[in-house]
């Protein structure tokens, strides 16, 4: 019989696979237990309260990629709890055999009460498609649906990592939530730590980010954006001598190594110059404001460390205490996703995203036949014509347009098209004229994927000449169900290559752009479609 700890459901059976998968009120609860876990230890007192202590629960480690700190600090913060802990070889594993990660997971479900999957992977989204599938084998299965925590999958998230980040500023800055200063230095392309700041320090209500990088390496620009429509001030610098140039320095500074194993040849080259941009040297300290710390998520490069080991013993050490933080922090992640904490949460949990069918909008038909174009489209007595397409692109784009949507369509009939001047503005716009086409067999999901092709066109129904009915087609909020989508970064579990036949979706970010689920990419609306 499950445990009676497992009947709590405030957390049980949750995916951690990014920051947002919990909540701030979420996040600061997790700050608040590893604090009292942290003066529990050092008071010396009973910490049962704190720890799961059943044999009933496995806790799967599961390592796709080295790492020897997370690893570690996981496999502790499991012991801590008393639970069954599972360490997979992968070396030795099915994996190695080209056998797909949701059958290797699904099988491992079965062999106890509940579990919890620690996982890191080069792949991005893993944790997230088995949210998914494991949830749905779950309750095929009469299952407790398993826990699933993000270790780090490759350029996208360390969530783990920027839980025991944010929680050592907010320690180190005496539990005060109102501001944070912090520069961000080195790799912040590749670095994947950095990447889940843009998320991480919202738990701050005013936040001022400097970024400090080479051009080669510099933060990509979708996480940037993420950062501003926070309402992070942000500032960009190319090295360290530029930055301790400036006026406002920051506090608090967060160094990541240069991710040399995920550079191409043309930026190793530069190696050497990269390196000096973002390497803190001891001639430097005198420019720091008082008070000053600096973090990193260790270990440090032996030969080019961004930190030099000399600065141990100053006053600028925090990444020590930092590091120690990580197996606290976890021990509490394991916790609350292993249901002994969770019963004394109060506040929000995150929102549950919402895809209202609101894109598309039913317009007033114009009731007279329609003029000749002067492009020598002629008016159709019956069928359906798709107007506005790309409107205000060049020609070659919106011909390129046109053809894709009549691949996409399976438009192979009969048929006229042309790109000319709108009456009204004089943009240019495109027009597909399907005479051949009753408007019965233009079905709801077609005009759903329309949609998603071309966000802005309208599509009108045609009868004896006259327009009776006119859908104006806007960006759907999600796009998934359809074969001829895919996430293009070769990275992402649901890319085909990796052949593991998740269910690839898109959900709409702003206008014409959408995220994949999975490693969170940003695509054109043009770009998800494979044909």
């Amino acid at each position: 019989m499950p445990s009676l700890h497992l009947n709590n459901n405030t957390f049980l059976g949750r995916t951690i696979a990014v920051v947002n998968d919990l909540s701030i009120d979420e996040q600061i609860y997790l700050y608040n237990k590893t604090r009292e876990l942290k003066e529990a230890i050092k008071k010396k007192e009973s910490l049962t309260r704190f720890q799961i202590n059943d044999p009933g629960i496995n806790s799967y480690i599961v390592f796709l990629e080295d790492s020897t700190r997370t690893r570690e600090s996981f496999k502790n913060a499991t012991l801590f709890h008393n639970t069954r802990l599972n360490i997979l070889d992968t070396q030795h594993s099915s994996f190695k055999k080209m056998e797909n990660y949701a059958d290797t997971f699904k099988m491992l479900c079965g062999y106890n009460d509940y579990s919890i999957f620690i996982v890191r992977t080069k792949i991005e989204g893993v944790c997230r498609w088995l949210e998914t599938t494991l949830s749905e084998y779950a309750e095929r299965n009469s299952l407790l649906k398993p826990a699933v925590i993000n270790a780090g999958d490759g350029k996208h998230e360390h969530p783990t990592q920027e839980f025991l980040d944010e929680y050592t500023f907010y320690e180190y800055k005496n539990w005060d939530r109102n501001e944070i200063h912090i520069a961000l230095v080195g790799d912040l392309y590749h670095g994947r730590t950095v990447h889940s700041k843009a998320d991480g320090l919202k738990i701050f209500k005013n936040v001022k980010v400097d970024l400090i990088s080479p051009a080669e390496l510099q933060m990509p620009l979708h996480y940037v954006e993420k950062m501003e429509e926070a309402g992070f001030e942000i500032t960009t610098y190319l090295s360290i001598e530029e930055y301790l140039r400036s006026d406002n320095i920051a506090n608090i500074w967060y160094f990541t190594r240069l991710q040399l194993e995920r550079m191409g040849e043309d930026v190793l080259e530069k190696r050497a110059r990269l390196q000096q941009a973002v390497t803190f040297r001891e001639e430097f300290i005198p420019l720091l404001p008082p008070g000053t710390k600096f973090f990193h998520p260790l270990p440090r490069h032996r030969e080019h460390p961004v930190i030099s080991m000399a600065l141990d013993n100053t006053f600028l050490n925090g990444w020590e205490e930092q590091a120690l933080n990580g197996y606290y922090t976890r021990i509490i992640e394991i916790g609350m996703l292993g249901g002994i904490l969770g019963n004394d949460f109060e506040g929000e949990h995150p929102v549950i995203r919402e895809y209202p069918d609101d894109f598309i909008m039913e317009v007033k038909a114009v009731s007279k036949p329609k003029a000749d174009y002067k492009v020598g489209i002629k008016p159709i007595t019956e069928g359906i014509v798709i107007d506005h397409i790309g409107k205000g692109d060049d020609a070659e784009i919106i011909w390129d347009h046109i053809y894709k949507i009549r691949r996409i369509l399976d438009l192979h009939i009969a048929s006229s098209h042309a790109v000319f001047n709108s009456q009204k503005t004089g943009a240019l716009k495109g027009i597909i004229s399907l005479p051949t086409i009753d408007s019965k067999d233009f079905e709801e999901k077609k005009i759903k994927k329309l949609a998603a092709i071309a966000p802005g066109c309208t599509l009108n129904f045609i009868k004896n000449e006259h327009v009776i009915r006119k859908l104006r087609l806007n960006t759907p909020p999600r796009v998934y169900n359809f074969d001829e989508i895919s996430c293009s970064n070769q990275d992402c579990i649901s890319h085909p290559m990796h052949h593991e036949y998740t269910h690839t979706e898109f959900f709409r970010s702003k206008e014409n752009t959408f995220i994949c689920k999975y490693c969170e990419r940003p695509h054109r609306f043009k770009d998800i479609w494979t044909i």
